[in-house]
């Protein structure tokens, strides 16, 4: 979803979320270039610079290279043999050897510890468990691996000659890993002022810091990396770069948490770039004063004021595009080092998607200390799509960020007379301290504070026509341009469209030449439709959490949602009539008039209430779908129903080169879900499966409630009760999946207590974390009286599932209405159940509703 904040209908970049990612570091270091009148040891003046190049051009050392035999290195459940052959280790840096080159024959094992990583695996690799030969291998390393392979090293008889043909290698190479190795020698660098007194007694945020990086070139499965971090969330996972019809994609065939490994509360994943439950770092504002040429420029300078929650540390890194140019970073107004930027090569660019300057602090920080950073900074991060629409954010994130924190927005912008600008916060009047001496009359200035801590914060400008609607006394304002992007299909080409949440692009008749589509004329309807979401969603969940909302035309497909602002595509300001000229299906045309509400719904769930982890993503995607669902269903059933028939057929449509959608993986494999097998996977299921999983979920609660046995009446809905308590518990904080479910679990109807447990386990294993779409089949029905009742016995079959699949399957009766009857559990492949009917019932139906998501008949 998002690049920047917080949803976008569409998601690319590895762990990306549409959030920026965080990767526990702070490194200084003045641009990563030296002045042209440093001094002549650059050491000396840029000891972060020195370093950290150093640490990217690093080749082999002709004193350390040896013939090994039968030696071995394990971390945690992964495991490396080097079986005989020739390894040549990196010179020194700082005092460490922090990489080697292996070429000879070799074996890694490497077993994923549950059934949805042994599927993944399964899925890249055609094994549950890694297990492959190798022949060569780079290995980049933090730790005592050189130490440990000591007592295995035998004089090599081919050292020049293996010298000669691996050290450009390793040179090349080593710009992979040199980011992460810096931030673990950082903090060996000399203090700005000699020894801190409170240093020694501040340890590290994470005292265990082990880092090990093998890129194997193996027999069978060419080349793939493994890597090992006791820093990341999760410490172990593997994968592979490959390039599929001109794209990239950076496969990820497991990853996880050893069951041995200790978690750090501060630990960040360095694949996921997200943070534990609490970050070292905490920025509480920001103040940001930027001026904006359109159509590329902007310049700014940013203030954040950080608080350390865990001291020790010397570098963080913060997200901030790689179009920009830093000109300076202060640490209370005294300048810092800083790289921005140069390590992200390769499969690190690939796998993660993201730009950022890593910022080095003279000295340790301090636990509870308070800091101000200062970046000044300018570039083209805005790009121009037509005249008058522009994209900020296109090309990265527009101020220094870290991640998913809360924090104060002051943001103060300065622009052409002629453009509408639009930012997150309300819009308050210019501190008379910060206005220019002399006013330029071709220029105006705008002011946004944000009135709460927000996570993300975002602007967009343009040339617009403005809309105006209100619900529940929040202002809503819609702007559109009278243009539509530059590459708006054209009569000349195909149109190919992906609006989320639509997934299968395919290609529709050519556009006939009098489509001119003027998204400004229907922006006041774009602004009613938001004012019914918004009233609808405040109804059920509670009021809308922010003082107003703003909608900007975006270019492009996608969607994407900030506090109080949404950038919507320009594929939502369509007409009827413009969409049926492009010739979308009925039910194509109700998923993007569907688009409005989706990303007003972020508004609760994504900006309100974010995910914790990659892991959880598919949650709030999936919710502020489910939510745009539940109003298609107030206005129209038919509808409602047509679109989940849509989301269910996505995903058993068999891919050009491999099995059905469904087959990418369960919703909590996040963005991992998109890869060269599927590269629409993470919207098929975060979007589509995400959204019958919240369906089924409301129907069986509600049927629970209407079989009796609950404190609730059976006309509550419990599910939004639930649903409107957790938006109070978790608003502005992270929830979990599993967070989630205890929610439910708390009010559990009996009739969904599998073998009597208060416990929606077999929902969370069976759906949550799998992929199937069963076939339930009724057979073997006997009817007999009883007591003025009717008894009814069978057998309900389970097809086309996995052996673990637990449905609680909703049996109803047909008499002149149909009736509920029972909630039978099947986890078996035949179940049989008994049953008691109201007298006269000869007939019974399973899901006659269509709660389930099972296979069309």
């Amino acid at each position: 979803m998002q690049h920047q904040r917080s949803q976008m209908t569409k998601v690319t970049g590895f762990f990306g979320r549409s959030r920026p990612l965080l990767i526990l570091c702070v490194a200084l270091c003045a641009g990563g270039l030296l002045a042209a009148d440093s001094p002549a040891d650059p050491a000396e003046q840029h000891p972060a610079a020195a370093l950290y190049q150093r640490l990217s051009s690093v080749g082999l050392d002709k004193q350390r290279i040896f013939h090994i035999r039968g030696a071995s290195l394990d971390r945690s459940s992964l495991h490396f043999t080097l079986d005989d052959g020739t390894i040549a280790f990196t010179e020194d840096v700082a005092g460490h050897i922090t990489g080697a080159i292996f070429a000879g024959e070799g074996e890694t094992l490497l077993v994923p510890p549950n059934q949805m990583e042994r599927g993944s695996m399964v899925l890249f690799t055609g094994e549950a468990i890694l297990e492959e030969q190798f022949e060569t291998a780079y290995f980049r390393f933090n730790d005592d691996t050189f130490t440990e392979l000591r007592p295995f090293f035998r004089p090599a008889e081919n050292a020049d000659d293996f010298f000669t043909r691996w050290n450009e290698t390793a040179k090349d190479l080593s710009q992979t890993d040199a980011l992460r190795i810096f931030m673990s020698l950082s903090e060996e660098l000399p203090v700005a002022s000699g020894p801190s007194a409170n240093s020694s007694a501040n340890p590290s945020v994470v005292k265990d810091d082990r880092y090990l990086h093998a890129h194997l070139q193996g027999t069978k499965l060419s080349g793939f990396d493994i890597y090992y971090d006791s820093r990341g969330s999760e410490q172990i996972w593997a994968g592979q770069l490959r390039t599929v019809k001109m794209q990239n994609f950076y496969d990820v065939w497991t990853s996880f948490s050893p069951k041995a490994a200790v978690q750090s509360s501060d630990a960040v994943s360095s694949t996921t770039g997200e943070s534990g439950p609490s970050s070292a770092i905490k920025i509480l504002s920001y103040k940001i004063r930027a001026d904006v040429k359109p159509p590329t420029e902007l310049s700014a300078e940013a203030d954040l004021q950080l608080q350390v929650l865990h001291g020790g540390m010397r570098t963080v890194l913060f997200e901030l595009s790689r179009v920009l140019r830093i000109k300076d970073v202060q640490l209370d107004g005294r300048s810092v080092e800083f790289i921005h930027n140069q390590s992200l090569e390769g499969t690190q660019l690939a796998r993660r998607g993201n730009d950022v300057v890593a910022v080095v602090f003279p000295e340790p920080v301090q636990t509870g200390q308070q800091l101000q950073l200062r970046f000044t900074y300018s570039g083209e991060v805005i790009s121009q799509a037509g005249p008058g629409l522009l994209y900020v954010g296109e090309r990265g994130n527009w101020y220094p960020n870290l991640g998913m924190g809360m924090s104060n927005f002051d943001l103060e912008f300065h622009y052409p007379a002629s453009w509408t600008l639009l930012a997150t916060g309300k819009q308050v009047a210019i501190d008379p301290a910060g206005k220019k001496e002399e006013g330029d009359p071709q220029e105006q200035a705008s002011r946004w504070v944000s009135l709460k801590a927000i996570p993300f914060a975002g602007f967009n400008l343009g040339k617009y026509a403005r809309g105006a609607a209100s619900a529940h006394d929040i202002p809503i304002e819609a702007y559109a341009t009278n243009t539509v992007e530059k590459t708006f299909p054209r009569t000349t080409q195909p149109v190919f469209a992906s609006p989320a949440p639509f997934f299968n692009k395919r290609s529709f008749d050519l556009i006939p030449l009098e489509l001119k589509p003027v998204p400004a004329k229907n922006v006041q309807y774009v602004a009613e439709s938001a004012a019914r979401a918004v009233d609808f969603f405040s109804t059920i969940y509670g009021p809308y959490p922010f003082s107003s909302l703003k909608i900007t035309q975006m270019p492009g497909y996608a969607s994407q949602g900030w506090p109080g602002m949404i950038f919507l595509s320009t594929y939502a300001f369509l007409t009827d009539e413009e969409k049926a000229q492009i010739q979308y299906t009925p039910v194509e045309r109700t998923m993007i008039d569907m688009t409005v509400a989706h990303e007003t719904a972020h508004q609760w769930w994504g900006d309100l209430v974010s995910w914790n982890s990659y892991r959880d993503q598919w949650l709030l995607e999936a919710l502020a779908n489910y939510s745009s669902a539940l109003l298609l269903k107030e206005q129209n059933p038919v509808e409602f129903h047509a679109v989940l028939d849509k989301y269910r057929d996505d995903l058993l449509v068999r891919q050009e080169d491999g099995g059905p959608l469904m087959d990418a993986g369960p919703v909590t494999l996040g963005v991992r879900l998109s890869s060269s097998k599927f590269p629409a996977g993470y919207e098929a299921i975060s979007y589509g499966r995400g959204t019958w999983l919240f369906y089924m979920l409301h129907s069986m609660i509600k049927d629970g409630t209407q079989l009796g046995g609950a404190h609730h009446a059976p006309a509550d809905d419990l599910f939004l009760q639930t649903m409107h308590r957790i938006r109070d518990e978790y608003a502005d904080k992270t929830i979990s999946t599993r967070d989630l479910i205890k929610a439910f679990e708390i009010d559990l109807p009996p009739s969904l207590r599998y073998e009597g447990r208060k416990s929606l386990d077999w929902f969370y294993d069976s759906w949550v974390s799998g992929t199937s779409i069963p076939r339930f089949e009724l057979s073997k029905v006997k009817f007999s009286e009883l007591n003025g009742k009717t008894v009814v016995t069978g057998s309900i079959s389970e097809k086309e599932a996995a052996d673990n699949l637990i449905t609680p399957v909703p049996v109803y009766a047909l008499l002149p209405r149909k009736a509920l009857i029972g909630q039978v559990f099947v986890d078996e492949h035949e179940v049989q159940f008994k049953l008691t009917a109201p007298a006269g019932t000869r007939k019974i139906v399973l899901d006659p509703d269509h709660t389930l998501l099972t296979r069309p008949e």
